[in-house]
């Protein structure tokens, strides 16, 4: 087993848990969206966000890959969509963490996400057959997750 490393280097066992999910078969573009969107919320926020959005009554707004994208229903919202294959990953990768901090004697209550972030992993190669016998590359982009919270003392 490949020992697989954080990108997040101030973590205290104590108070902090982490989860990380390799090689999801989604759009790394979605994924960073839905990253920042969540990121800096509280634990039970964002699974609240995640679900809203699953079920399409609430968009995520796109701020880095928005060429082209049209606007959502709301106040001063702008380009945004529903990504719904990409949220149901996080969800499920929050509930993990979340899991993973029970576990550890945290309260779920008090969790906030100090650092969340998606990173492109391999293509997976793949092709289209096309006529006369000749065939176009289709390459699958995966995905890293990884995502660390903190127990926030009060």
């Amino acid at each position: 087993m490949v020992k697989r490393y954080y990108s997040f280097q101030n973590f205290d066992p104590e108070r902090m848990a982490k989860a990380q999910a390799r090689d999801l078969r989604m759009s790394p573009k979605l994924s960073i969206e839905v990253c920042n969107a969540i990121k800096g919320m509280m634990l039970n926020d964002a699974i609240r966000f995640l679900e809203e959005v699953i079920e399409l009554k609430r968009p995520v707004p796109l701020r880095r890959f928005h060429d082209s994208q049209g606007h959502k229903r709301g106040k001063g919202f702008g380009p945004g969509r529903y990504p719904v294959k990409v949220s149901k990953a996080v969800l499920k990768l929050l509930h993990n963490v979340k899991n993973n901090a029970e576990q550890k004697g945290l309260d779920p209550d008090r969790l906030k996400i100090v650092h969340i972030k998606a990173d492109r992993g391999p293509k997976l190669p793949g092709y289209i057959p096309r006529a006369f016998g000749r065939a176009t590359p289709f390459n699958e982009q995966t995905t890293h997750l990884e995502v660390v919270v903190e127990e926030i003392r009060g």
